[in-house]
């Protein structure tokens, strides 16, 4: 028997990729945060029951280390309010000042707002090393995000680069500073060399 069926079959017969909530156990929250985007997983005895990554908005991405660590916490606390919410759980975080920010003397005025919306919530922050974070660290790197937000500086960087070498690229400048560029007569890829 070919070893992929084998595979396909034992898939078939094994616990789901995503387990069924059970409300008499504990979760646990794993989040992560890169720089453009947060990601979460909520896991119960060991197996993911929800998913979540999503892209940092540009005034989230100026956000510190800290605070991305902590946007990614409120998200995913936010979007599982509903498994959540009147039980104990663990939020796992890769960032060590997270696991102190309870107890955090001095908050901004955003902190303040999460640690508001944080105090709804009965759960115990940990430190778990990034090494060990793989799930919601991956989920926060996800190629896919990244280059959704990377396009108009893409754009912009590559007609820095063709002015001096193109006669027709101070145009294509001048109309992407209005953002109103002309279709282009050949892909950007074969402009560009890749």
């Amino acid at each position: 028997m070919p070893r992929i069926l084998r595979q396909f079959k034992r898939a078939m017969v094994t616990d789901p990729v995503l387990a069924l909530p059970d409300m008499s156990k504990p979760f646990v929250v794993e989040t992560d945060a890169s720089d453009f985007a947060l990601g979460g997983v909520l896991v119960q005895d060991g197996h993911p029951v929800a998913f979540e990554s999503r892209k940092l908005k540009d005034v989230e991405r100026r956000y510190s280390v800290h605070e991305k660590e902590l946007l990614a916490v409120v998200h995913c606390l936010r979007l599982w309010r509903h498994y959540l919410l009147g039980s104990l759980f663990v939020v796992k975080t890769d960032n060590t000042a997270v696991s102190h920010f309870m107890t955090q003397p001095k908050l901004t005025s955003r902190q303040a707002r999460w640690q508001e919306l944080l105090s709804e919530f009965h759960f115990v922050l940990e430190y778990r090393a990034g090494s060990s974070n793989y799930v919601a660290d991956a989920l926060s790197r996800r190629a896919d995000l990244a280059g959704l937000e990377s396009v108009a500086a893409l754009a912009s960087s590559a007609v820095a680069y063709l002015l001096p070498y193109t006669p027709s690229a101070s145009l294509l400048a001048l109309n992407f500073q209005c953002r109103h560029l002309p279709p282009p007569l050949h892909p950007v890829s074969q402009t560009l060399g890749f």
